[in-house]
């Protein structure tokens, strides 16, 4: 296929071909060779496609059956038991009523007493919006055993009974509640209409059968991105076209922080499996953990930070030292403000998600959406990045796409449009001068592994 009369910033040529899901030819004045298809791109920007380097995938497809129960959609306890009384009033009996976004300045903490005095009749399951907590009702406790569960995140009130409150229990809460019929062939459509061409799903704890279904639904065209899966050590990849296995993902909590030798030992384990790590790290307490423990197991090319939500500036010269990037999300101080305003002191505000100084600082930085758990468009994020208040964190329009151009297995290093690499491409409709607000209805078509995916444009 080849795409003619494109704009690409820093190159002198118009037109690219590939064959084969790789790039063989970039020059200006190329013409189509008998029964090759082309597309004239009008002087669109042609961008290296989009990949969101942090999303769950799974949680993702979920969603569309899901109650959202948090904001900005809902904002105070009267209308949380609305939602939660209307998905009662219309859902079949017995269906499980699952909420999603949930925030305690919503209608404050939950367990299954509040539940209770909601729905009291159907199993009910609460996804807190940071995705490290459920709360059932008490039907939902008895639906899936969790009363009598001896794991360490079933939390438990004064008398020793479970309250509800299910932490980091996500693979044991799905092994017990009935499957959903969520679609991934529509999440997927909807992203190559947004010019994503790539995900890094960054689920925690993946089993050997989640992660042979994932490729499997790679390899079948019902997701059509390109997809990069963080796993456990012991985990082994598929073998499927399009789907790469990707660090080990280690979760912390501020309430459950391992001690340092036995987190130097999840680091060194994975290491020595050759997989790299990728530490959730969304306060300070946790990236100085994360600093100590790779710094005594050694780095493996490849290790990564998630969510960097506070970053001292003291410690961005270790992350640039040691070519650790940080995979943020620049339009979570946008959809939690009000959260931030509330909870996070004025003297720490200037190390809360950082964006632009961690370039600045010679630190490696990409994006992801965090979707369920953010907004799935990256084109939000874009506009976060780049209408930030004037200061050090805000981008430029091209520096905001470009925290989505980076390789799967290294996303702080750009992809190109070049001979030799993969056809993974995102034109849009007009030349990047013309990026003013950046949209989704600026993609004009989306090229994964040089299949069009998605084309509005004749």
């Amino acid at each position: 296929m080849l795409i003619r009369n494109a704009s690409l910033p820093g190159s002198p040529h118009t037109d690219v071909r590939w064959r084969g899901g790789r790039i063989v030819e970039c020059a200006t004045g190329l013409r189509p060779l008998p029964g090759e298809d082309d597309l004239d791109a009008r002087g669109g920007w042609l961008l290296p496609g989009l990949h969101d380097h942090h999303i769950h995938l799974r949680a993702l497809a979920a969603q569309a059956g899901s109650v959202p129960v948090g904001p900005p959609g809902v904002r105070d306890a009267t209308e949380f038991a609305a939602a939660l009384r209307r998905a009662d009033a219309e859902l079949p009996a017995g269906q499980w009523i699952r909420g999603v976004g949930y925030h305690e300045s919503v209608a404050g903490p939950l367990d299954r007493a509040v539940l209770d005095h909601l729905v009291p009749d159907r199993p009910v399951r609460i996804q807190h919006r940071s995705g490290a907590l459920w709360v059932l009702n008490s039907r939902g406790c008895q639906e899936t055993g969790a009363n009598a569960c001896a794991l360490a995140g079933v939390e438990r009130d004064p008398h020793g009974a479970a309250n509800g409150r299910l932490w980091r229990l996500d693979s044991w809460l799905g092994t017990r509640v009935r499957a959903t019929t969520a679609d991934p062939a529509l999440i997927s459509a909807r992203a190559a209409a947004a010019g994503v061409t790539g995900y890094t799903d960054a689920t925690p704890g993946l089993s050997q059968d989640d992660v042979e279904a994932l490729g499997e639904a790679v390899a079948a065209g019902t997701i059509r991105q390109r997809v990069h899966c963080m796993a456990p050590p012991g985990v082994t990849d598929p073998g499927q076209p399009r789907f790469s296995l990707g660090p080990t993902k280690i979760l912390l909590d501020d309430t459950t922080l391992p001690p340092l030798p036995e987190f130097v030992a999840l680091v060194r384990a994975a290491h020595l499996a050759g997989r790299p790590v990728a530490v959730h790290c969304v306060t300070r307490v946790q990236l100085i953990l994360t600093i100590a423990a790779i710094d005594e197991a050694g780095v493996l090319a490849g290790d990564r930070i998630e969510h960097g939500a506070m970053v001292p500036a003291d410690s961005m010269e270790w992350l640039r030292i040691n070519g650790i990037p940080v995979i943020t999300q620049p339009h979570f101080p946008v959809e939690r403000a009000e959260q931030y305003a509330r909870e996070v002191a004025a003297e720490d505000r200037c190390d809360l998600w950082r964006l632009g100084s961690l370039q600045a600082a010679g630190v490696g930085v990409a994006a992801g959406t965090d979707a369920p758990f953010g907004d799935p468009d990256p084109w939000r994020v874009v506009r976060a990045a780049i209408q930030r208040e004037p200061g050090p964190e805000r981008l430029s329009p091209a520096a905001a796409l470009a925290l989505f151009a980076g390789h799967p297995a290294r996303p702080s290093v750009p992809r190109g449009i070049a001979a030799g690499e993969v056809a993974d491409l995102t034109l849009l409709r007009v030349p990047p001068q013309e990026v003013t607000v950046p949209d989704r209805d600026l993609v004009a078509a989306t090229i994964v592994d040089g299949t069009p995916v998605h084309v509005a444009i004749g």
